[in-house]
């Protein structure tokens, strides 16, 4: 206390000037409208900076919660998307079918869940993996799709109960049925190592008009996507002198190493399918 009035007796010229410094300026802005106005003014510049500076620190911080809230809005998005639903001619066939309908009795063929990139792999020479936060208590089982907010991934090959690995597209043994968006065609797409943005796209015959810059998307081939998701946009086209086909060289859609939150895509009727597919081998053999 006694170090306060010291200080209060040292500086109590400077102390009162700064008070009666306040007081007169408050009175000149508080009852003359011009200073008042360019009072405010300035005041108003300054505290937008305050809060424009603070609105960016906070929003900084936040990105998590704003990644993963965009990220159930995706899933929400994608669960909605009609390539999901698979038209059915017998409606009949719907009051005995245990797996959803929509209004207009379109059988849901997938169904997406929502998963985080827990490990993943794009420098290694040949084989490149990626591991997920969700496993079989999560219903993820082997065979299914996965997607990134960008285009395709890759293919889930192991899980346990709490985790999967997925065999990305940047994999030798990776194979993914894609057709050009423009004309509908088909052609497996693979990857040859080296760049981890370039795929490679084969047997397009080369009756096809193909053109750079076209978007590769899955085709209706496929037994693990819906179709028209992205793979990616062609960047170089090679006529094979040994056949009828192009060799076309794609910039893949996702970007493997800023990969985040996916999508793991069930095909409710994989199963169905490959079993009669299996027994009809067995039948013709």
């Amino acid at each position: 206390m006694r170090n306060i009035f010291l200080f209060i007796r040292r500086y109590f010229n400077v102390l009162l000037f700064l008070i009666l410094e306040i007081v007169s300026l408050s009175m000149l802005f508080t009852y003359n409208r011009f200073h008042e106005a360019f009072f405010m003014g300035i005041s108003g510049d300054v505290t937008g900076k305050f809060y424009a500076q603070y609105t960016k620190v906070h929003n900084y911080f936040h990105l998590k919660e704003e990644n993963e809230r965009l990220a159930r809005e995706n899933l929400a998005l994608l669960q909605a998307l009609p390539a999901n639903y698979q038209a059915r001619l017998d409606s009949s066939l719907v009051l005995k079918d245990s797996i959803p309908v929509d209004s207009l009795g379109h059988l849901r063929k997938f169904v997406w869940r929502g998963a985080m990139v827990i490990n993943n792999s794009i420098a290694l020479a040949a084989n490149n993996y990626i591991t997920l936060d969700k496993g079989s208590n999560d219903s993820i089982r082997k065979d299914m799709g996965v997607v990134g907010p960008e285009g395709v991934v890759g293919t889930v090959v192991n899980v346990s109960p709490h985790v999967c690995v997925v065999m990305s597209l940047l994999h030798r043994q990776s194979r993914v049925s894609g057709m050009l968006r423009r004309t509908r065609d088909s052609g497996p797409i693979e990857w040859e190592g080296g760049d981890p943005s370039i795929l490679i796209m084969r047997d397009i015959p080369k009756s096809v008009r193909v053109a750079k810059g076209d978007t590769v998307v899955t085709s209706t081939y496929s037994d693990k996507f819906p179709s028209g998701i992205p793979i990616g946009t062609i960047m170089d086209i090679t006529s094979d002198p040994a056949s009828n086909f192009y060799i076309l060289k794609l910039r893949s859609a996702t970007h493997f190493g800023r990969l985040q939150h996916v999508y793991v895509v069930e095909n409710t009727l994989r199963q169905e399918q490959m079993a009669l597919e299996d027994a009809t081998k067995k039948l013709i053999k």
